[in-house]
Formats: C-alpha cells, sequence, structure tokens
C-alpha cells in the first residue's frame, strides 16, 4: 500500500503556503493577489490564510534587506531561487518584523527544506540571531526601482516610498453622501481630508458602522481624485476599466449616468456586489475596450487605464518585483491606443480624465505629451488646489502627479491625472 502523505505540524501549512505565494510572485511574475487562491488551497482557517498573506506581502517589502542580511552570513552566496534562501526569509522576517518568537520562526520553516540543506538554514538563522542583526526602519527599494525612481522623482521620492512602506496603510472611505462627512468622521473616529472623505486606521470593514448601510466604500484618497475632477453629475458618463467599482460609485453618487465597462467578468462581479450594497445605480458591460465602441458621444469618459500599478506598491508589494521596463513599455502602449479610442468617444465640449495608478513618468506624463501632440481637438482643463487634498498640490502644467508621502501622516498612492476638454 502507497505510503499516507505526512502531515505538516501546526503553524507549518501557513508558511508552505507563504512559499508557494512567494514562489508564485517571484519566480513565475504573477500578481500577489492573484495567487492567493491557489496558494492557500486546503488551509481551512481564515486566520492561517491571512497569516500566510501576511508573511509573504512583508517578505516582498522587505526582500533586498532580508538578502542583504543572508547574504552577510553565507559563505557562498544562495542563487535566488533556491528553497534555502526563501526558507531563511520566511523565518528571518518573522522573528524581525512580525513578532514571532525566534523558536516558532526557525520551527515552522524547517520543514520546508526537507531533503535539502536544514542545517545551513538553522546555522544562518542561529548566527544571525546570536549576532542581534536587525532590519533597517525603512525597507530598501529593490535597486531596479530605485533605479528608475531617483530618476523620475529623485532622492526625496525614494526616502518618501521607502517611508511609504515602512507602516501599513490607513484606511480611505469615500463616502456616498458629502453632506455627511463631518458626522460620519466622528461615527467612525476618523477625520477628513476632503469633503465626501474619512481616514482611519486600518479596520476589519464589514464591522464598521454604516458598512451594511453602504454609506461608504474603501478607496484610497488619491484613487479618489479622478472621479472628484468630474464634479456633479451632468449627463452620461464611460467609466473605463471600472473593476472593482470604486469610480463607478463615485460618479453615480454624485449624479452621473453611468456606463460602467470592464473586461474581466469576476472583477465586474464585485462591482455589481458593490453597486447592490451602496443602492447605486449602473449600467454595467462586460467588454474589450478595444473592441467595444458606445452607440454615441458622451458628456464625459473616465479612463483609469491598465497600468504597471507601481503606484500602490504600499498595499501591492509584489509589483516592486514582478513589473519589469518591458511590461511598462507595453502598458503604455496599450494606454495609448485605449485612450486614442476614449477621446473619440466625447461628445464636443466633454471633459476626459485620465488617470493611471503608476509612478512611472511613461504612463503618466509622457502619455499626456503624445496624446495633446496628436488630438489638437483637445486641451487641459487645469485642476485647481480647491480641488485637491491639502499635500497635493496640482502641477504648474496643469494636471495632478500623487507622489508617496504627500499627505502626512497616513500617506497616499502614486496616481497621474489628467482633466481634457474636447473643443466644442
Amino acid at each position: 500500500m502507497p505510503k499516507p502523505e505526512p502531515v505538516d505540524p501546526p503553524g507549518v501549512p501557513a508558511r508552505r503556503a507563504a512559499l508557494r505565494l512567494l514562489d508564485a510572485v517571484l519566480r513565475q511574475g504573477l500578481p500577489l493577489e492573484a495567487a492567493i487562491g491557489r496558494a492557500t488551497a486546503g488551509i481551512e482557517r481564515s486566520d492561517d490564510r491571512a497569516l500566510a498573506h501576511a508573511i509573504a506581502a512583508e517578505v516582498l517589502r522587505r526582500l533586498s534587506d532580508l538578502d542583504a542580511l543572508i547574504d552577510s552570513a553565507t559563505k557562498t552566496r544562495l542563487p535566488d531561487d533556491a528553497k534555502a534562501r526563501f526558507a531563511l526569509r520566511i523565518a528571518l522576517v518573522q522573528a524581525l518584523s512580525l513578532g514571532t518568537p525566534p523558536h516558532a520562526a526557525i520551527s515552522t520553516v524547517l520543514p520546508l527544506v526537507d531533503g535539502g540543506p536544514r542545517k545551513l538554514v538553522h546555522g544562518v538563522f542561529g548566527t544571525l540571531m546570536r549576532g542581534g542583526d536587525q532590519l533597517p526602519e525603512q525597507p530598501t527599494l529593490p535597486d531596479p526601482v530605485a533605479i528608475r525612481w531617483h530618476a523620475a522623482w529623485g532622492d526625496d521620492g525614494i526616502e518618501a516610498a521607502e517611508r511609504a512602506m515602512a507602516a501599513p496603510p490607513p484606511l480611505d472611505l469615500t463616502l456616498a453622501d458629502p453632506a455627511t462627512t463631518d458626522a460620519m468622521a466622528e461615527t467612525l473616529r476618523g477625520v477628513s481630508l476632503l469633503p465626501g472623505h474619512v481616514r482611519l486606521p486600518s479596520a476589519h470593514v464589514p464591522e464598521l458602522p454604516g458598512f451594511e448601510e453602504g454609506s461608504w466604500w474603501v478607496q484610497d484618497i488619491a484613487a479618489s481624485l479622478p472621479a472628484r475632477l468630474l464634479g456633479k453629475g451632468a449627463g452620461s458618463v464611460l467609466d473605463l476599466c471600472a473593476a472593482p467599482g470604486g469610480k463607478t460609485m463615485q460618479l453615480a453618487s454624485a449624479g452621473w449616468s453611468v456606463t460602467a465597462i470592464d473586461s474581466s467578468e469576476s472583477r465586474l462581479a464585485r462591482l455589481h456586489e458593490n453597486l447592490e450594497r451602496t443602492h447605486l445605480a449602473a449600467t454595467v458591460i462586460t467588454a474589450d475596450l478595444l473592441l467595444w465602441s458606445p452607440p454615441a458621444p458622451v458628456d464625459a469618459v473616465l479612463l483609469d487605464a491598465p497600468c504597471s500599478a507601481t503606484g500602490i506598491f504600499r498595499r501591492h508589494p509584489d509589483v516592486l518585483h514582478r513589473v519589469r521596463p518591458s511590461q511598462i513599455t507595453e502598458l503604455a502602449a496599450l494606454q495609448a491606443k485605449l485612450l486614442a479610442r476614449a477621446a473619440d468617444w466625447v461628445k464636443p465640449g466633454g471633459t476626459l480624465v485620465f488617470a493611471t495608478c503608476s509612478l512611472e513618468p511613461a504612463e503618466g506624463e509622457a502619455q499626456l505629451t503624445k496624446f495633446l501632440a496628436a488630438r489638437p481637438d483637445y486641451s487641459l482643463v487645469p485642476v485647481t488646489q480647491d480641488e485637491l487634498p491639502a499635500g497635493i498640490a496640482p502641477n504648474p502644467g496643469g494636471w495632478v502627479r500623487t507622489l508617496p508621502g504627500m499627505i502626512d501622516p497616513g500617506g497616499n498612492d502614486g496616481f497621474f491625472i489628467a482633466r481634457l476638454r474636447r473643443q466644442g
């Protein structure tokens, strides 16, 4: 008879799932959120699944510094894809960043290298623990990212990005009714940065007041700006690449007649759920924007285009390791195609807002420059300071570039936003 599969000791399944998650991101180039389902399959406890995600995410935030520690304690450098290196990353991040007792951190990791260099893993971990080695207060950006962002945003940009990774981001909420801002801020024990916004520390969202009633939805303050720039509803609007629905709900609550389009049925399912919870209405269409066209021009278009998503690295640190320059180039080409198509769908005199959650100039400033050169029928509608929260100022050219740390305390995601008008 075949031998039964060995059963992992308590605590090990979560670490094994974290290992699978890291492998999916670092070796296969998958987004962390896309890999979580398969990596945690078979783990019944939700807290174990959450632990696996937390370990993997913290390793990705601290990867450069973890690898520097490992390399300082080995005579021969371990290959980047060696299971021993992965195991040591998981053990060290638990002990040095997540508060796990060292004996528990190493004992739950050694089974991951059964049949491998267990003595090496145990020895390196012990050497670093006995030596009192620590991780730096602020994580270090991976070299390729630091080089790119330094060229674009300088020393201050690098410092702000690394500071942003050091603390959990706050929870930003967009309110369905801006008139309730003061009352909701008091009820939620948060602060407001703009009418219709409340910020509070990280919390279990479904348990917060107003969730079941649909009074608000989770949305980073920077992500809420593109829809805000369209103002109160003045007719028909297309929300392109709409899922999971934050901007759709903003537009609907502002009085627009919204048509939301996205190519992902699974992500649109979340949009439907969000609309139902908030009691807001929109026409939802599953379509490829390179093939779909509206039956008639509309008053406004909001294109939050597919991008590298490097601006949301605080919550999704995998982007720091899996996004390559070649992908940024490919995505910028796709954005240009979508922007050209979207521009034709706006009525003369109508408004087009283009946005990306990216810190790459190729997906923002350079994109806008090329578009304006190709479309003399469009001009910028400059954003004013009173449309933005304190800390974020419009660029002198009239667009918005949000960088990490502009809002203090708590920070913000990185975005590029431009508002344009089609000549009548």
